[in-house]
C-alpha cells in the first residue's frame, strides 16, 4: 500500500426498555436499520417528498450524508457510483428471541465512522424518537435508557465503557474515539512467516466476486472486499487518500493464502423495502473458515474489518466476523 491510513471510529451500545410488548424477527437487523431510516428522515429531512438524488440540499443534508452519501462532484474515485458506503454499522441484538415484555431490556450496538461521529446526537435523538413511534410487529414502544461509548474496541486490554447519555438528564457527555490503523508498511511480503487464521462469521455475510454473490470464499476474495470497503470509507468519510495503495499487488499476494478448513452454512432471511415496495432476499453465510499462508501482512485489514464488517448490507449488521 505504501502509506499509513487511519480510519476514525466510535462504538456505542444502546440500552432500550420495552414499554409495551415488542415482537421482532429472529434476525433484527432490518427492523433496527429500517426503523432508524424512517425515523431519521422524519427528524432531519427538510423536503420529504423528494428523492435525495434530485434534492438541491443533498450535499449539505445530514440525512443524505448518512444514507445516500453522494460522492462530491470533484471526487477522484467512484465516479460511476451514485453513493459511497454508509458511515455507520448497526449491530442488532444478537439473541434469536422474538418476544419482549414490558420492562425487558433490548441492547444493540452502533459504530460510526469518520465525519459521521459528529452526528451522534442525531442518531441518539432518532432512536429516542423511534421508541415513541414503535418497532416490530404491532409497533411496540420502548424508552431509550442509556447510550454508552466503548473505547478502543480493537484493544480489549484498554477497553473502557462510559455512559455518555441517559434518559434522566437527556444530555450528551464527551467521549473518546478510536483509530483503525491500516499501516501499509506492515505489508511486508518478504517475511515468510506462514501461519493459520480462523474467522467466525457471526451475522449473514454477503460477499460479491465477479458481480455475483459467492458462497465459495477464498482469501483473495475476502481481501478484495475489505480493500474496497476500507478504502472507500477512508476516502469519503475520513478525508484519507488511498490512491497510493497497491491494490493489484496486495490481491496477487492474497492469492497465495489458501483455505485450510471451511465450515460455512447459508442463512436465508428477507427484508421489506418500503422505498422499493418489495421483499428483498438478504441471505448470507455464517460459520467458520480457516486460512493458511503468509497472513501477517494482511492483519491490519482483517482487524479493521472485524470492527467495520465486510460485504454488502453492513448497515443492517451483516458481515460481522470475529478473529478466533
Amino acid at each position: 500500500m505504501g502509506t499509513v491510513v487511519n480510519i476514525k471510529t466510535a462504538s456505542f451500545s444502546f440500552n432500550l426498555k420495552a414499554l409495551e410488548p415488542i415482537i421482532l424477527p429472529s434476525y433484527k437487523g432490518s427492523t433496527f436499520r429500517g426503523g432508524f431510516g424512517y425515523a431519521f428522515k422524519r427528524v432531519v429531512c427538510a423536503i420529504r417528498e423528494k428523492e435525495c438524488t434530485d434534492c438541491l440540499l443533498k450535499e449539505r443534508c445530514v440525512y443524505s450524508y448518512v444514507f445516500e452519501t453522494p460522492p462530491p462532484s470533484d471526487t477522484k474515485i467512484m465516479r460511476k457510483y451514485k453513493a459511497a458506503p454508509h458511515p455507520f454499522v448497526i449491530e442488532p441484538p444478537p439473541e434469536r428471541r422474538r418476544g419482549y415484555k414490558p420492562d425487558d431490556e433490548i441492547n444493540f450496538r452502533l459504530i460510526l465512522i469518520g465525519k459521521a461521529i459528529d452526528y451522534l446526537p442525531y442518531f441518539i435523538y432518532t432512536f429516542d424518537e423511534l421508541g415513541r413511534i414503535g418497532i416490530g410487529k404491532g409497533r411496540g414502544k420502548y424508552e431509550l435508557k442509556t447510550v454508552k461509548c466503548e473505547n478502543n474496541p480493537v484493544i480489549p486490554a484498554k477497553a473502557g465503557i462510559q455512559t455518555i447519555y441517559d434518559s434522566e438528564t437527556k444530555t450528551l457527555k464527551p467521549f473518546e474515539t478510536s483509530a483503525l490503523n491500516l499501516d501499509s508498511a506492515s505489508l511486508n511480503f518478504e517475511s515468510y512467516d506462514y501461519g493459520t487464521l480462523t474467522l467466525h462469521f457471526l451475522t449473514p455475510t454477503r460477499i460479491h466476486y465477479n458481480g455475483r454473490l459467492t458462497f465459495d470464499l477464498e482469501f483473495h476474495i475476502l481481501i478484495r472486499n475489505l480493500l474496497r470497503r476500507l478504502s472507500l470509507l477512508c476516502y469519503f468519510h475520513c478525508g484519507g487518500d488511498p490512491s497510493a495503495w497497491d491494490f493489484k499487488g496486495i490481491i496477487e499476494k492474497a492469492k497465495e493464502v489458501k483455505v485450510k478448513e471451511k465450515n460455512l452454512r447459508w442463512y436465508d432471511w428477507e427484508r421489506y423495502s418500503g422505498r422499493q415496495e418489495t421483499r428483498m432476499k438478504m441471505g448470507g453465510f455464517l460459520g467458520d473458515i480457516t486460512f493458511e499462508g503468509n497472513i501477517e501482512p494482511f492483519m491490519s485489514l482483517i482487524k479493521a474489518g472485524e470492527v467495520l464488517h465486510v460485504g454488502k448490507g453492513t448497515g443492517f449488521g451483516l458481515g460481522k466476523y470475529r478473529i478466533v
